[in-house]
């Protein structure tokens, strides 16, 4: 059995912004079949200590960062949890890192240096719990862990960094290094040192034993100048052990045959179903759907989710007799355009600003087809969920979109193994070819219910991946 401590800023369903919450949560379980046992260590949230009542206080720290801290073990909703219950840095309410000017909080320095800190400590055994075969840090918020082990006196663990956005770096001014406990040596090129500052993230890429990123295509990007926003040269020396891994989803949260916020169950041997869930679905968000496209996005409203090039694209949306369906929150032009649209489009398109589980189910499995025009996309979780619940995936090639949606072109028609669109480059004028192919698409009513299909048969799930996981792990652990 490997031991393994994955280290995160969330994990759901304890705290959750984004799909790093999704995979942090679902890895542990995907991977126990396979010999890995993991815990996860997570900043003791409100959200987190209070899933976890009667939880077992198993070490102390003095002074983590201006004041005590306690690590507590419990098992809430299926996860091992380590959680670091340090009032004065994570006792916040609300997002885990803005407060609610929305502004990052002042402090994340030293926050997320805990997180880093407290790892390698339980790494190295050296927090009176038993030390893990392995650290795994997920993105800049526990990328710390593999600097303060690096400078560690042996043994210690081996570790893996993976990248699930390489545009969040983590990023701080050099003041903040003499709080962090690094010795000097640790502050220049070859360490935590960045642009003049300290980078998180960087300090996970220059000294994790293994670097992954959670899909292949997107391990290529980041390569490149446009890709790798910085860090791509120090990914080029490295890239011997870079690799992709892909995500995959829980298929047992994302089930539409036993999905309890659902109007009707369905599959795909009976999809049935999916008519009831595209009325309940039309009526929640005030839509007057006929036989057009019902369209739909689940997603934060960035630039980099190409969400301005579809606000863009609205009028060959509605020329093709489309309707539009939103779920998303991000940038505050962008909530306010969709708002705008909405309103000047009654029954045509419906907004809601925020994120909302249940709301979120229900669009998968009403929707016909989601829009994910990503500029770039790592990997992307929205359209695995779309293929297994029969919303056809509509994609830019980048990332993750490209290693999982098979494009309806005549080839992929052909061979009977079609399962969504991709459209490339990711400009307005593709964007917009992409909606008229997918009304093209959804007239034929045989040829889309193929493609639907194939896309339920997908194998989303983690399984594949955890294997891979699995293996990377046991042959760390056999290095010395």
């Amino acid at each position: 059995m490997t031991a393994v401590l994955s280290v995160a800023s969330e994990a759901y369903p304890l705290v959750k912004t984004g799909g790093l919450a999704d995979v942090v949560g679902a890895l542990p379980g995907a991977l126990a079949p396979h010999g890995v046992a993991v815990r996860t260590l997570l900043p003791g949230y409100p959200s987190v200590l209070s899933a976890m009542p009667g939880g077992e206080v198993v070490a102390h720290f003095d002074d983590l960062f201006g004041g005590p801290a306690e690590i507590v073990a419990a098992s809430p909703r299926g996860l091992d949890v380590l959680a670091i219950d340090a009032p004065h840095l994570f006792a916040r309410q609300g997002n885990p890192y803005v407060g609610p000017d929305g502004r990052d909080w002042d402090d994340n320095a030293l926050r997320f240096a805990a997180v880093g800190k407290v790892a390698a400590e339980i790494g190295r055994g050296a927090a009176g719990l038993p030390a893990p075969d392995i650290v795994h840090m997920h993105d800049w918020q526990a990328g710390l862990a593999a600097a303060y082990l690096a400078f560690a006196p042996h043994p210690r663990p081996k570790t893996v960094a993976t990248i699930h956005n390489m545009a969040f770096q983590g990023w701080f001014p050099a003041s903040v290094f003499g709080a962090l406990g690094l010795p000097e040596a640790a502050f220049g090129i070859d360490g935590v040192e960045y642009f003049g500052g300290v980078g998180y993230l960087k300090a996970a890429l220059q000294f994790a034993d293994r670097i992954t990123t959670v899909s292949p295509s997107y391990a290529a990007e980041i390569m490149e100048p446009d890709g790798g926003l910085g860090l791509d040269g120090l990914l080029r020396a490295r890239a011997d052990v870079v690799s992709g891994v892909l995500n995959g989803v829980d298929v047992e949260v994302w089930n539409p045959e036993t999905d309890p916020t659902l109007a009707s169950p369905y599959s795909a041997a009976n999809p049935g179903g999916r008519e009831a869930n595209r009325r309940a679905l039309a009526q929640e968000f005030g839509l007057d759907v006929g036989d057009g496209v019902l369209f739909a996005v689940i997603s934060r409203l960035s630039s980099q989710k190409g969400l301005d090039l579809l606000a863009d694209a609205i009028p060959t949306l509605l020329g093709v007799g489309g309707t539009l369906a939103l779920v998303g929150a991000g940038e505050s032009w962008l909530e306010e355009r969709f708002s705008r649209l909405a309103a000047e489009h009654p029954g045509r398109i419906g907004v809601f600003i925020g994120y909302d589980e249940r709301k979120a189910h229900l669009v998968q499995a009403g929707a016909d087809a989601l829009l994910v025009p990503s500029r770039f996309e790592p990997c992307g979780l929205t359209q695995l969920c779309a293929l297994r619940y029969g919303a056809l995936p509509v994609v830019s090639r980048v990332g993750g979109l490209a290693d999982t949606v098979i494009d309806a072109n005549p080839a992929a028609i052909a061979a009977g193994v079609a399962t969504g669109v991709q459209f490339s480059p990711t400009t307005q004028g593709a964007l917009e070819a992409a909606l008229r192919r997918t009304a093209a698409l959804h007239a034929d009513r045989d040829l889309w219910t193929r493609i639907q299909s194939n896309g339920m048969r997908s194998d989303v799930s983690w399984d594949a991946s955890a294997r891979t996981y699995a293996r990377l792990y046991a042959e760390l652990a056999r290095t010395t």
